[in-house]
């Protein structure tokens, strides 16, 4: 049977325009009412009452379709309404009570006419047109048509008098074949959210199903998220142990992954075989608790309640954890713990026996510490006395910071001290990028480790415009010059990419692109020194929370470009424009990269192995964090410092040149 979701079943009340027209408005709110999820509040339903009537008035001596309360699962809200006339998709958002053409609800409705564009297959070719009706408004402003080359147009701004000359400009505006209503009402929806997106509509309780981007035929999210939601209910049901190990390119949604486990069994209960989310990224933590309690606290808010922020907070931590802190509570409490789940994000990035030990012995006073992070972590789990899981989502060329053991501990760690735990292993961890080659073979001839393909993500859903980025990257980072040029070949056309020695021009170029709410920012190397001269100073400790989720007037943000993240407060998280600032830390000579730390007063070269791949992990992710496009800065350097000599610069620039990025002009 067909579950692909449509737009008609998206929406809280959906008819022709001459149905809505013959309907009382009283059978209309009904409808609406019976569809609601929350308590129906007075001032809601008045807005509905008056929506309603206004339209019938409005939409007379007009053929097309409209659909009310249509939802946005990627954004965990709702389109006031969807019309669809001639050629053109009106997306129109009501405020009532207001008298201001605000710029949060002109990105509002803005985000909302993307949203269809880029998610809703039957709206990629057709020319949308936001309208936002602000009530109380007593002048309109002037109609101009901007149109972007996707046919999203930038959105009108009117009074409830000025609406129906609004609507008969666009569709004199517009020329096109007619939409087919029921075709457009019937063709597929499938959202890309980004992580935070997708945390919050998972710990709303909908589906990954509902969520994530279809792709037939290919290995997905579906089927990976069912497949370990087998192994689990296997485990408990046969009394056993298990450690799955769970493959993807970046931005594949592995962390997706995890958090839809985590989400469907974060009550405690035996039936719900209780899970928590573990990370050791610090930054990715806090984005996602914050991110999660704001919006519960809206959430509670519309059903009428009066919730306090701290209290949200507490069940929230209790559901996304870092690791550190259930590792310490391994330490103190040496019962099993609550947990009989838990599922480890980045799980290669955990930290190896020396770091461990070292840590250990520094911090909680505990000499001579026998075990990596990987081989106490599942000790602890191996507590309980008939069954657990633990689930290892893996990320390949992700290592970024000294002392991180990379999957090959967690192998290594089960294979010696827990042989009764069953081992189940995606097929792809063998590839090179996952530097698990030596492990694997010490456990070809262990009965209970099982290989299956299902445990892999092998497409990004991180850009839903192109599939071929993180494949481009890996080519660019291993200097594989035919082979990146034939990936960003594939690419261009979808996720521009673009080069530029003007730090000015590249922001501005990410501010020209980006549209309503989408999020742009600076990043760079977290040993990008030299950058300082251009006002980029990674010494500058940014609060991840605020770069994040805060909006355009709060000078923390991303979107100010005036502070950037480095690759420890970007992993994990996305954007969907970057602007990427290349330092002379990262060098392309002679058809190889060079890796420089900064010390003192100048550059010195970086020597050992696992430090130099720490430093081509970080720019692998600073390269693969935009969703949507990505212009690249590398200086010029300056002749008279020493330490931004142009021969740092210029093979790079060059190189990047030669693959076919093309070079923004002024």
């Amino acid at each position: 049977m067909d579950t692909t979701p449509t737009i008609s079943s998206r929406a809280w009340y959906s008819a022709s325009i001459s149905q809505f027209l013959r309907t009382s408005s009283n059978d209309i709110f009904g409808q609406l009412a019976k569809n609601n999820d929350f308590s129906l509040i007075s001032t809601q339903r008045n807005a509905w009452i008056e929506q309603i009537e206004f339209l019938q008035s409005n939409l007379k001596g007009l053929t097309g379709m409209l659909f009310l309360e249509f939802n946005i699962p990627r954004m965990g809200r709702r389109i006031d309404a969807v019309i669809l006339i001639g050629p053109v998709i009106f997306v129109v958002e009501f405020k009532t009570g207001e008298s201001e053409f605000e710029q949060s609800a002109i990105d509002q409705v803005w985000d909302y006419a993307l949203d269809l564009k880029n998610f809703h297959k039957a709206s990629h070719e057709a020319p949308l047109i936001p309208i936002l009706v602000v009530a109380d408004q007593e002048t309109n402003p002037p109609v101009h048509f901007v149109v972007d080359r996707d046919m999203v147009y930038h959105p009108l701004q009117t009074s409830f008098s000025g609406f129906r000359n609004v609507l008969d400009l666009s569709l004199q505006q517009v020329s096109g074949v007619d939409l087919d209503d029921k075709k457009w009402a019937e063709a597929s929806y499938y959202p890309t959210p980004t992580i935070v997106e997708a945390a919050r509509s998972l710990y709303a309780q909908h589906s990954v199903e509902a969520i994530n981007t279809f792709d037939a035929g290919k290995r997905n999210l579906r089927v990976t998220s069912r497949r370990i939601e087998e192994l689990i209910d296997e485990a408990r049901n046969s009394k056993r142990k298990i450690i799955c190990f769970v493959t993807g390119v970046p931005g594949a949604g592995k962390t997706l992954v995890g958090l839809n486990i985590a989400t469907r069994r974060r009550e405690q209960t035996e039936e719900l075989t209780h899970a928590v989310f573990l990370s050791g990224n610090g930054p990715l933590v806090a984005v996602l608790r914050e991110a999660l309690a704001r919006d519960e606290v809206l959430r509670r808010k519309a059903k009428g309640e009066k919730p306090r922020k701290g209290n949200v907070a507490k069940g929230i931590k209790a559901f996304i954890q870092n690791v550190h802190n259930f590792r310490d509570e391994g330490l103190i409490d040496k019962n099993a713990p609550a947990d009989k789940v838990v599922i480890f994000d980045e799980a290669q990035r955990a930290w190896n026996h020396k770091q461990t030990a070292s840590f250990m012995r520094r911090k909680k006073n505990h000499a001579n510490f026998l075990h990596s992070e990987p081989e106490f972590l599942i000790s602890y789990m191996d507590r309980h006395k008939d069954w657990a899981a633990i689930i290892c989502l893996v990320g390949g060329g992700q290592e970024i910071n000294v002392g991180e053991a990379g999957i090959e501990a967690w192998i290594e760690a089960v294979n010696k001290s827990f042989p009764n735990w069953h081992m189940f292993i995606s097929g792809n961890l063998t590839d090179s990028e996952y530097g698990a080659e030596k492990s694997l073979e010490l456990i070809q001839k262990r009965n209970n480790a099982h290989w299956d393909d299902k445990l892999h993500l092998a497409v990004s859903e991180r850009s839903f415009r192109a599939e071929n980025v993180s494949a481009f990257v890996k080519a660019l980072l291993d200097c594989e010059l035919e082979k990146a040029r034939d990936e960003f070949k594939k690419l261009a056309n979808r996720y521009p990419i673009v080069l530029t020695r003007d730090l000015t021009a590249a922001k501005d170029w990410v501010r020209k692109n980006a549209r309503g709410t989408e999020r742009y920012g600076l990043i760079a190397s977290s040993r990008a020194q030299r950058l300082k001269p251009h006002a980029i100073d990674i010494r500058v400790n940014i609060d991840p929370i605020h770069w994040f989720l805060n909006g355009k007037n709060d000078t923390r943000s991303s979107y100010f470009l005036e502070d950037a993240a480095t690759e420890f407060q970007v992993q994990g998280l996305e954007l969907d424009w970057s602007c990427v600032t290349w330092d002379g830390d990262f060098r392309f000579s002679d058809g190889n990269w060079t890796h420089h730390d900064f010390r003192g007063d100048k550059w010195t070269n970086i020597n050992n192995p696992f430090n130099q791949n720490y430093l081509c992990n970080a720019y692998r992710v600073l390269l693969t964090r935009a969703r949507q496009g990505m212009v690249v800065f590398v200086p010029y350097g300056d002749p008279k410092d020493e330490t931004r000599n142009s021969r740092f610069y210029d093979p790079t620039f060059d190189y990047l040149s030669n693959l076919g990025i093309p070079l923004l002009e002024k």
